[in-house]
């Protein structure tokens, strides 16, 4: 493994690409920023809000894909209250125990900015089969959720005729990934490989869920997704996670301060709707050597919160911890003993870049605090 000199960030990170002087994709993104006309960047979003703005009449002109987090806020309060578009919010609530925490925010972004919220609960028998499946697979325990996150906006904001979808970030751009291009236009988001599609005859034949189950994984046709206009908000505005929690707290968001303090996170404030969820971005560990604690940490350096060598440290605190309770939940719902669990993980550490120690633990071959 080889990290980039600047963040913590490996190049095991599926997508992730480094320049001959070793910085990775994300910071060189992160330092185009310097360069960007944002005056004009942000006439361009002003173009696009007048173009849709009342264009159903006093029916809604936008629609927004929120989770309740503070990203969300943050984008709601841009549509709403800055440019004075009427949204409509979309959002998939996994069937996981929520967090005190999530449930307020959810509650909280519609009451603090006057929004309909509606809301997919998915189909609780399909979830549990994918959800097996899927992490006995392939390691991502839930990719039918991610998958719902993606299509369930899409096929609303069609059957809503709003065009306009907003999403915060491009996740591939402004973190590193496979079609991390610097463009406005969302369409492409389905292949930045968070919730990638997976051939529907293979879950059929080994989960026992049916065709009409996985109807609302499918995305919309080609000729509904050409009449829509999906946008990152990021491409408009310099995108700053820790800006918008501290927005967000001024508004009402809650995070996980005196309720849970997770050993595998490095913060308190991201996807911190339920414990279960975050099995998912922790499995990238075992499978690419870094998990939420490297995402963070190398956030924090690109935003000029600490230096490389504190975040070597975080990561070297918390990267591999996962949090017991987050295992407790995600058994409990998958019916799975905490044995089986990690005998279902044991057989996804990549082998090239972990090894056994003289306790019988996975440790990484080449950690960022040996580089």
């Amino acid at each position: 493994m080889k990290y980039c000199k600047k963040c913590v960030m490996p190049d095991t990170r599926p997508g992730i690409t480094f320049n001959k002087e070793g910085i990775c994709s994300a910071c060189q993104s992160f330092e185009k920023r310097k360069t960007i006309d944002w005056d004009s960047r942000w006439k361009e979003f002003e173009q696009i809000c007048d173009k849709y703005r009342g264009m159903n009449g006093d029916g809604y002109d936008c629609a927004i894909a929120v989770s309740g987090g503070k990203d969300s806020h943050f984008q709601v309060h841009l549509m709403k209250n800055v440019m004075h578009m009427n949204p409509i919010l979309f959002s998939v609530e996994d069937n996981f125990p929520m967090t005190e925490a999530g449930q307020h925010n959810l509650k909280n972004i519609s009451e603090e900015f006057g929004c309909n919220i509606i809301s997919l609960k998915p189909d609780r028998r399909a979830q549990k089969k994918l959800m097996r499946y899927m992490f006995e697979q392939y390691g991502k325990p839930t990719w039918y959720i991610d998958r719902l996150i993606y299509t369930y906006p899409l096929i609303m904001s069609a059957r809503f005729h709003t065009p306009l979808l907003v999403y915060g970030e491009n996740v591939s751009y402004e973190y590193g990934g496979g079609y991390a291009h610097e463009t406005y236009s969302a369409k492409c988001q389905l292949n930045n490989g968070v919730a990638s599609d997976v051939n529907e005859d293979e879950l059929i034949q080994n989960t026992g869920v049916t065709v009409q189950d996985l109807f609302m994984t499918r995305s919309p046709k080609q000729a509904e997704l050409n009449k829509l206009d999906p946008i990152y908000i990021s491409y408009f505005l310099p995108w700053n996670s820790v800006a918008n929690y501290d927005f967000a707290k001024k508004h009402g968001f809650r995070d996980l301060t005196h309720e849970w303090k997770r050993t595998h996170h490095v913060e308190n404030f991201d996807q911190v709707d339920s414990r279960a969820y975050l099995i998912h971005p922790w499995l990238k560990y075992p499978k690419f050597g870094h998990a939420s604690a490297t995402d963070y940490a190398s956030r924090f350096i690109r935003y000029g919160l600490m230096s490389r060598e504190e975040a070597v440290e975080l990561v070297r605190k918390h990267d591999h911890n996962l949090d017991v309770l987050a295992i407790r939940d995600f058994c409990d719902f998958c019916g799975y003993t905490v044995s089986e669990f990690w005998e279902i993980t044991d057989k996804l550490y990549n082998r090239d870049i972990f090894k056994k120690d003289q306790f019988d633990n996975w440790v990484l071959k080449h950690p960022v605090w040996e580089d």
